[in-house]
């Protein structure tokens, strides 16, 4: 019996041994963890990826790049990381953001243009610590350039010389200074720039309305003067015609000299040709042509016997 009781407390003691050093194992366990956590969270420990670079701040206020690969160490309340650094190609967008920013031509007109620059970090010294707030100064003096490249242009430039403006802006951020004898945005800010693009420009919509109610009246206008242009060469033609037909009959009336010119206006103006003949019925070799200035006589040549005899006989 008393074996057995023996035993059962043996048994007992053992179970909570190995309880206690569970729990204990357990609480060793997430120490560690918390520990771990806490030096992740602090960044005492932190890790430089490749095509990145940290920037971390020293007690002694010095500030330094850290570019090399890899784990680092650093000491916590005496040193603060106070920025990491992308060294790959970065996008900067006109105005900020990516909805088209409205800008005014030379003659006054508005549009509405969007643009990305692209550019790359090159000196971290420069960028990181030479400069607060590195990117929102960047994005200022780069919205800057281009509006005023831009704004200077006239509205069929903007519309048709796309290629040749866009050149035009991509040489100004590359070498261009921001100020007369000031830097140029690469030596300001440690920076290459890559490309610039521009990604839209168009007018607003009551231009547009404008712009197509004026194509439309240009193509009646010109339909119009098609018309006209159609209609004065008909008449030009008519007028020769015309000319031509008063030759032929000053030469078949004779009037050579030009002794008929006057009467033959008169007549042709008034068209007074049934009555001229009406008069002439009885064979006279005179008509008269009636006019308001007075009376003008045109002898025409005798009338040809052997031509009246061919014209009964037919």
């Amino acid at each position: 019996m008393a074996d057995q009781l023996s035993k059962k407390i043996m048994r007992r003691a053992f179970v909570k041994t190995v309880v206690r050093r569970i729990f204990a194992l357990v609480a060793l366990c997430g120490m560690i963890y918390g520990l771990a956590a806490l030096v992740y969270a602090s960044k005492t420990i932190y890790k430089v990826k490749k095509n990145y670079a940290v920037v971390l701040e020293r007690f002694g206020g010095k500030r330094e790049a850290i570019t090399k690969i890899g784990w680092h160490v650093r000491l916590p309340f005496f040193t603060r990381i106070e920025q990491e650094v992308s060294l790959m190609n970065q996008i900067l967008l006109l105005g900020g953001a990516s909805e088209p920013m409205r800008i005014i031509s030379q003659e006054n007109v508005a549009l509405w243009t969007s643009a990305l620059l692209t550019y790359r970090i090159r000196s971290l010294q420069t960028w990181a610590i030479e400069n607060l707030n590195p990117q929102e100064l960047l994005s200022g003096d780069y919205d800057g350039i281009v509006k005023d490249i831009l704004q200077a242009q006239k509205v069929d430039q903007l519309i048709s010389e796309r290629e040749a403006i866009k050149e035009k802006i991509f040489r100004a951020l590359k070498s261009r200074p921001i100020n007369e004898g000031g830097p140029t945005l690469e030596e300001k800010y440690g920076i290459e720039v890559v490309s610039f693009v521009l990604k839209e420009t168009r007018f607003g919509d009551k231009l547009v309305a404008a712009t197509e109610e004026k194509k439309r009246r240009e193509l009646i206008a010109e339909a119009e003067n098609y018309a006209a242009d159609q209609e004065a060469s008909r008449i030009r033609k008519l007028y020769a015609a015309y000319l031509e037909g008063i030759e032929a009959l000053q030469k078949g009336l004779g009037g050579g000299d030009g002794t008929t010119d006057t009467a033959l206006l008169e007549f042709l103006v008034q068209q007074q040709w049934a009555s001229a003949y009406e008069k002439n019925q009885t064979g006279q070799s005179t008509m008269v042509i009636q006019n308001t200035q007075g009376n003008s006589n045109l002898a025409l040549p005798a009338p040809n016997p052997n031509m009246a005899g061919k014209t009964n006989g037919e």
